[in-house]
Parts: C-alpha cells; structure tokens; sequence
C-alpha cells in the first residue's frame, strides 16, 4: 500500500535544526537533468553554474533553510575511478555549496566496514527519514518515509561514520 508521503519541500519547511542526505549511486538517470547531462557530456558545462534554471528551485529552498538555521549536509559514497555521472556532479556542487550545503565525498572502499541502510536518504532533526528508491536504471522510484526508531538510528549512524572519513568538496578532486 503506497505511503501519502509529504513533498520534499514539506518536510524541509518543517525542518528546524539540520537535514542530511546520503548518496551511494554512482549514477541516476534523473529525467529533469538528462538534456543537461547530455550538454554537458557534449562539452557544454554552462548549466552547471546557472543560478536561474532547473536548479533554481532547489538553490533557493537551501538559502531559505539555511538562512533560518538549519544546516544542510550531503555525502556521496563514489566509487573510483569515478562514473561520468559523478563527474557531472562533482561539477555542479558549487552552486549547492554557495546555496549553503556542505557536501562532502567518500570513497566507496572507504565505507565497506560502515552499516548503511539500502537506499539514499535525508534524515531531517535526526527524527524522520525519507528514502529515495529507485529504479534499476537510475529514475526515480519514489520516496517513503519513516520515523520508526531503530531505522532513524541506522541513518544517523551512517551519515555520521560517513561524514567523518569523507574529504569535503574542496578537496575531493575527480
């Protein structure tokens, strides 16, 4: 039975203190970015650094949050050499940073003895967690969200082990 699962923009209005995301694909297949990823593929890495276009939206919602306090965190699990689809996104992550995110890179055989949950989450006030499924070929399968105690400690705990051994953007060269 599918979830009446808030927006994503729902859940971070609502957020007070902090909102983590861990990422472990080494590529999505995002229908929104395709025609970007393509350009950029293509040589054409302009939208990379547009403040006014797809990524506007999500730009603005960071500034918001943080603005009001609530610090932002990102940490992407990559294995290396890194996919071209990472590569694309190493290569957008300023505008995430300059938005107010802190975004930090690990090594996937940096991360074999840390317990991760299945899937990309955002854990928000370390209460609630939101899944991101997907599909076998990187499109979106759809969020759920739980705030079941011993799945909120998994996700804490991950975030946590990961966001310690990662390099910070800055330094993380691809």
């Amino acid at each position: 039975m599918p979830q009446n699962v808030p927006s994503f923009a729902e859940m971070l209005a609502d957020c007070q203190r902090s909102a983590v995301h861990l990422e472990m694909r080494d590529a999505y297949g995002i229908a929104a970015e395709a025609a970007e990823f393509e350009a950029w593929k293509a040589g054409d890495d302009s939208s990379r650094y547009d403040r006014t276009g797809r990524r506007r939206s999500w730009l603005d919602i960071v500034t918001q949050s943080v603005g009001r306090g609530v610090e932002i965190r990102r940490a992407r699990i990559v294995s290396e050499p890194v996919s071209e689809y990472i590569r694309f996104e190493h290569a957008g992550t300023p505008l995430n940073i300059e938005a107010g995110e802190q975004v930090r890179w690990l090594p996937r055989r940096q991360a074999s003895d840390i317990a991760l949950p299945g899937n990309d989450f955002w854990l928000f006030d370390g209460r609630v967690v939101r899944f991101n499924h997907f599909t076998g070929d990187g499109a979106s399968g759809g969020p759920e969200v739980s705030d079941a105690p011993a799945v909120v400690k998994l996700c804490s705990s991950a975030f946590a082990a990961v966001w310690e051994r990662a390099v910070p953007h800055a330094d993380y060269k691809v």
